[in-house]
C-alpha cells in the first residue's frame, strides 16, 4: 500500500525499536526513525546493525510537533501508535505537513467497530497505562477524509496474539492482569471486545483488529 520504492525517502513516526523501519529500508533509499523514548531508539539502532543496514538515521523526538521541515520526506508511515496519541487528528495533520507533495502518508493500528469501543479501551487501558483510544472504523475514516489526502486506500488484517504470552510481555499490576484475564475469558464465544477471544487447546489467544489507511498529498 506504501508504494515504496528506491528513491523514497521515509519517515517512520513512533518507530519502537526500529521493526517496520528496517523493512523499509530494504526497498527505500533512506529511512529515518524518530520515537520519544531512547530506549527504544537504542534498540532500534541495534536492529539496524544486526541486520546491516546502513541508510538509517534515528531521532529522538515528539510526534506533535514533529522536529522536521515542510515537505522534507516522500513517505510518512506509523504502525501501532496511534491509539497512544491524545490528539491522532493532529498528529495525522504533522505526518502530512512534512510529507513531499506527491508522497504518500500511511497509517496502520488497531481499529475496532465503533460497538466495541468502549469494552475495548477499558481493557487497553488495564493492560497497558499508555493506551488512550483506539480509533473505530469510522472516526479513522473521517480524520482521513477531512486530511486533505487524496487517492484514498484502507485494508485490514489481523494480529493473533497469545494472551498469557502478551500479558508478560506488558506493564501492569497483577490486580489488572487479573481484570483482563477475566474480561477476556468471559468474551470467549461472546465478542464484546472485538477481538474474537477463543481457545486453541490449553491456550487463550485474541486478534487485534488492524486497519491500515494511505493516502496522497496533492
Amino acid at each position: 500500500m506504501s508504494g515504496v520504492n528506491d528513491k523514497d525517502t521515509v519517515l517512520d513516526v513512533a518507530c519502537g525499536p526500529g521493526l517496520v523501519a528496517c523493512e523499509f529500508a530494504r526497498h527505500a533509499s533512506h529511512v529515518t526513525g524518530i520515537d520519544i523514548t531512547e530506549a527504544m531508539i537504542d534498540l532500534a539502532r541495534e536492529k539496524a546493525l544486526e541486520n546491516n543496514l546502513s541508510n538509517l538515521s534515528w531521532k529522538i523526538g515528539n510526534a506533535l510537533p514533529l522536529p522536521f521541515d515542510n515537505d522534507s520526506f516522500t513517505l510518512v508511515v506509523t504502525s501501532y501508535s496511534f491509539h497512544h496519541f491524545l490528539e491522532p487528528e493532529k498528529a495525522l495533520s504533522e505526518m502530512l505537513r512534512v510529507c513531499k507533495p506527491g508522497g504518500t502518508v500511511l497509517v496502520a493500528d488497531v481499529c475496532v467497530q465503533d460497538e466495541h469501543s468502549a469494552q475495548y479501551d477499558r481493557m487497553e487501558k488495564y493492560r497497558d497505562n499508555s493506551h488512550v483510544h483506539a480509533l473505530t472504523k469510522s472516526e479513522f475514516a473521517k480524520i482521513f477524509q477531512l486530511s486533505g489526502l487524496t487517492d484514498l486506500k484502507q485494508a485490514e488484517y489481523g494480529l493473533d496474539r497469545e494472551v498469557e504470552h502478551l500479558l508478560d510481555a506488558s506493564s501492569h499490576s497483577l490486580s489488572d492482569r487479573e481484570k483482563i484475564m477475566n474480561m477476556i475469558t468471559s468474551d470467549v464465544g461472546v465478542n464484546n471486545l472485538g477481538v474474537n477471544a477463543q481457545y486453541e487447546g490449553d491456550h487463550l489467544v485474541f486478534t487485534f483488529p488492524i486497519s491500515v489507511f494511505a493516502g496522497k498529498k496533492s
